[in-house]
């Protein structure tokens, strides 16, 4: 039973979801949701000429995360053929050939209104022998390992700059957000099939979004942490009924998704004014007035996600100040300008933090109470896709390649 499998990381409680074979990584932010990694062995310095294991060339355009599982590699893609086209990509881990390349949608349209945003910016999510595909409005789909499209659905809402939140998977169900500026909602497809099993709407006011769910459990009882403009929501992953909320004001165009541990759901509040809430995750209700244990509004990202390694946060800005803090208190240890302009999440790997700019550098620290910078790296091309972390390797996809980076045992 998926929904029951738990991950501990550190201090961290959560829910794997789908369970994950070590050296897998499955879904957006990896196999706990978070952006950790169990793997050892991983470089910590590279460039074009040093520990690339190989390069090869992604058709179209898009922004998703590589997936791993199984010694293959997922990507969503777009290409314009008279509209967009929009495609379910598989390449061997080994050699980095392309080895499937599925049509899943048409549309219309031929790219995203907005130039940092793509057709393709959801995740893909990976389950045995079925790959979970989503392209926002625009279409829902499993997809066989072999390419058979098994299943597609349609829920449509309006955004103005596209689509960008993931889906999840609890037990049999795939779960995802829906927020438009004209309608908003959470939703739970039936993994079988592609209906509808519940579906959650928000209330008013409702604004565009884009945050993918978090599945946690809190004193045994499961819980989908799900980010929407102006409030988050703790729903119940078998009915969808809301167990708690938390409102903000203004935030909205929320992307970060949130993590957990500790007791605490920490909580990107969007654009217009950015913060970091940290929300107990037992409270019923609207909890907006009793459940906030800490607020922080310098430095807080509109796009990256945070990243929670034992008691410190880690959040990196969209302009590059990086955010040291107790997870506890909310004190924060040190900031520090890394430079460059940030979207992809960090991860934490080997004992280290990643962190990717747009324009394909990779710093990596040292986890800690001081700021320590171990290595700067460079990569051609702009990278807005969070990295992958299987088998040894890192796997970073920039706007045109696809790199498979592992430790060489010449160097």
């Amino acid at each position: 039973m998926r929904g029951s499998a738990l991950v501990r990381i550190g201090a961290v409680l959560l829910l794997a979801a789908p369970a994950a074979e070590g050296g897998d990584w499955p879904e957006f932010r990896g196999p706990d949701g978070q952006g950790h990694s169990v793997e050892s062995g991983l470089p910590a310095e590279w460039s074009e000429d040093r520990n690339v294991e190989w390069k090869a060339p992604v058709p179209g355009r898009g922004w998703s995360t590589p997936v791993v599982v199984d010694g293959r590699i997922w990507l969503t893609t777009g290409t314009a053929e008279g509209g967009g086209v929009l495609r379910l990509l598989a390449f061997d881990a080994d050699s980095g050939q392309e080895t499937l390349n599925v049509e899943v949608f048409r549309t219309e349209d031929e790219d995203s209104p907005n130039p940092k945003n793509s057709l393709a910016s959801p995740t893909p999510i990976v389950d045995g022998d079925r790959v979970y595909v989503h392209f926002g409005a625009y279409g829902t789909a499993a997809v066989s390992t072999a390419g058979e499209v098994l299943w597609t659905a349609r829920f449509p809402y309006v955004t103005q700059h596209g689509y960008g939140g993931s889906p999840i998977l609890y037990d049999d169900l795939l779960i995802l957000n829906g927020d438009g500026y004209d309608v908003a909602f959470v939703l739970a497809l039936d993994t079988r099939t592609g209906e509808v099993r519940w579906k959650a709407d928000r209330e008013e006011p409702v604004s565009q979004a884009y945050s993918t769910p978090l599945a946690i459990s809190v004193d045994g009882q499961d819980q989908i942490i799900s980010v929407a403009a102006f409030r988050a929501s703790a729903h119940d992953p078998a009915t969808g009924a809301e167990l708690w909320r938390v409102r903000y004001g203004r935030g909205f165009s929320n992307v970060p998704r949130p993590v957990y541990g500790n007791g605490l759901v920490f909580i990107a509040t969007g654009f217009q004014t950015p913060s970091m809430l940290a929300v107990r995750a037992d409270g019923s209700g609207d909890v907006t007035d009793t459940h906030v244990a800490w607020t922080l509004r310098r430095g807080a990202p509109h796009t990256p996600s945070p990243l929670l390694v034992g008691s410190e946060l880690y959040m990196v800005s969209d302009y590059g100040v990086l955010t040291c803090i107790d997870a506890e208190s909310g004190e924060v240890h040190w900031q520090h300008r890394i430079g460059g302009n940030y979207s992809a999440s960090p991860v934490f790997a080997d004992g280290r933090i990643y962190l990717q700019s747009e324009e394909g550098k990779t710093t990596v620290i040292a986890p800690g109470t001081t700021y320590s910078e171990l290595a700067v790296n460079q990569l051609d091309g702009s990278t807005l896709a969070s990295m992958a972390v299987a088998d040894g390797s890192f796997f970073l996809r920039t706007e045109s390649h696809l790199y498979r980076i592992t430790e060489s045992d010449a160097q």
